[in-house]
């Protein structure tokens, strides 16, 4: 009965997800941000260049595992959210996740053959000789699909379930405001991993309106003398967190002139993964 609606728990205020935040952060860790590190780390023996990496394999559990824990968090609001939106935008998200895993696969199987992330595509010393050149638009048409297009459709749909799940995360007792300890123990892992996701995404834009349109919505709802709950506040503090991270990143990182030749614009956010082949790339030498 995906079309009843909730008149008697309008306001009905759901207790805190520690359950699903935990299993979130969790394959967050490891499915997304330890993908690469899998990669790098595991025996080139036991997954050659020419087969799927044990990344490619994380990946594809995180685009199984996700879409069913966002789902899972919908379903637990207090408040009848737009089903049909919800739907198509885990369409979109598990469609812009899997563009992604092809693109990410080959690009960060390059590092081995001395791919450089903080060089554009036909700046890459492995690049730039290809012969014919047209080979060198077949590896920017795959770092389009990785970066630009896989990206957009992944994150965009994300962020956007995450902000509909939080307009109905909001309750007229002031008591129910209030979060446990368990969510402030997650609170740090999980803002660290928004960090990572924000900046090697390179979402910021899509991020930050996210964020402002959290705010605005909950300056319009305490008018009503309405406050978050747990949940909401997890949520939105969560995203406090990151962006003063992403704000110590960039001032970190501000005078770094090689960093800031790859990323030229008035948004200055460089990925971990190019400051990875920048500074720590040694630690990995290019394989013949």
């Amino acid at each position: 009965r995906h079309g009843a609606v909730k008149n008697e728990d309008t306001f009905k205020t759901s207790p805190f997800h520690l359950d699903l935040w935990f299993y979130f952060t969790l394959q967050n860790w490891v499915l997304d941000f330890g993908r690469p590190i899998a990669m790098i780390i595991l025996p080139l023996e036991w997954f050659p260049l020419n087969k799927p990496s044990a990344g490619d394999y994380f990946h594809m559990a995180y685009n199984v595992i996700t879409p069913f824990l966002l789902l899972k968090l919908i379903e637990r609001s207090p408040k009848t959210l737009p089903r049909s939106m919800i739907y198509v935008s885990i369409i979109m998200f598990v469609m812009g996740a899997s563009i992604h895993l092809v693109g990410d696969s080959v690009n960060h199987r390059l590092i081995f053959s001395g791919y450089q992330h903080h060089l554009s595509v036909r700046e890459n010393p492995i690049i730039k000789n290809l012969k014919p050149e047209t080979l060198i638009d077949s590896f920017e048409l795959l770092y389009y699909y990785d970066e630009y297009l896989g990206h957009s459709m992944w994150y965009i749909p994300f962020f956007l379930i995450l902000f509909i799940y939080f307009t109905g995360c909001f309750t007229p007792v002031e008591e129910e405001s209030r979060m446990p300890v368990a969510a402030l123990l997650l609170m740090g892992p999980s803002s660290l991993y928004y960090w990572y996701l924000v900046t090697e995404g390179q979402i910021f834009i899509l991020y930050i309106f996210t964020f402002f349109a959290m705010m605005a919505l909950v300056m319009h709802q305490k008018r009503k003398g309405l406050v978050l709950d747990s949940n909401g506040l997890f949520l939105f503090y969560s995203f406090i967190i990151t962006l003063v991270l992403i704000a110590l990143w960039v001032v970190w990182l501000w005078n770094d002139k090689t960093l800031r030749k790859k990323y030229p614009g008035v948004i200055y956010i460089p990925e971990p993964w190019a400051f990875y082949t920048l500074h720590m790339s040694n630690l990995h030498p290019a394989k013949e």
